[in-house]
C-alpha cells in the first residue's frame, strides 16, 4: 500500500509542476499592462476613427437643458401628456361592450335533463325503427284483412246456402 501512496504523491507533485508551468507562460503572454497579446493586437489593428469615444450610445438629453449650443441639438423633444378625459372615456367605452345577442332563449337557459345525451344520440336509431315498426303494423293490418274478407265470403256463402235449403 505504500508504493501506491508514493506513486499517487509523485503523481501530484508532477500535476503541480506542470500548473506551475502553465501560469508561467500565461503571465509572459500577458504584457506589461497586464492585457493578454491577443487584445492588444485587436486594438492596435483598429482603425484610428474608430477611438472610444465613438464607441458609446449617443448622448440623448431628456431631464437635462444644456446651455451649450452644440448639446442643445441632442435635447430630447418633451413629451406630450395624453389628456386623462380622452384615456378615460376609451376605457370606459372599452368596459362597455355592445350585447351580442337581443333576445334570450329561455330553452337555453334551462337545466337539461341528465338523459338528454343518450336521447340525443339515440334519436337516429329510434327513426330506423318508428319506420320498421309502421310497416310491420301496417302488414298485421292487411293480413287481418284479408282473413275478414275470407271469413266474410265464408259467412256470406254460409248464409246463402242456408236460404237456398229453407225453400
Amino acid at each position: 500500500m505504500e508504493t501506491n501512496v508514493g506513486s499517487l504523491q509523485e503523481q501530484a507533485l508532477k500535476r503541480k509542476e506542470r500548473l506551475k508551468a502553465l501560469r508561467g507562460k500565461q503571465l509572459n503572454v500577458e504584457g506589461e499592462d497586464g492585457e493578454p497579446e491577443k487584445k492588444k493586437a485587436a486594438l492596435e489593428d483598429a482603425p484610428e476613427e474608430d477611438a472610444p469615444e465613438e464607441r458609446h450610445r449617443e448622448l440623448k438629453l431628456r431631464n437635462y437643458t444644456p446651455e451649450d449650443e452644440e448639446l442643445k441639438g441632442r435635447q430630447v423633444p418633451k413629451a406630450k401628456p395624453i389628456s386623462v378625459e380622452d384615456k378615460v372615456k376609451d376605457q370606459l367605452d372599452a368596459a362597455n361592450p355592445e350585447p351580442i345577442i337581443e333576445e334570450v332563449d329561455l330553452a337555453n337557459l334551462a337545466p337539461r335533463k341528465p338523459d338528454w345525451d343518450l336521447k340525443r344520440d339515440v334519436a337516429k336509431k329510434l327513426e330506423k325503427l318508428e319506420r320498421r315498426t309502421q310497416r310491420a303494423i301496417a302488414e298485421l293490418i292487411r293480413d287481418r284483412l284479408r282473413g275478414s274478407e275470407e271469413e266474410l265470403a265464408g259467412v256470406v256463402g254460409a248464409v246463402g246456402q242456408d236460404d237456398g235449403d229453407s225453400d
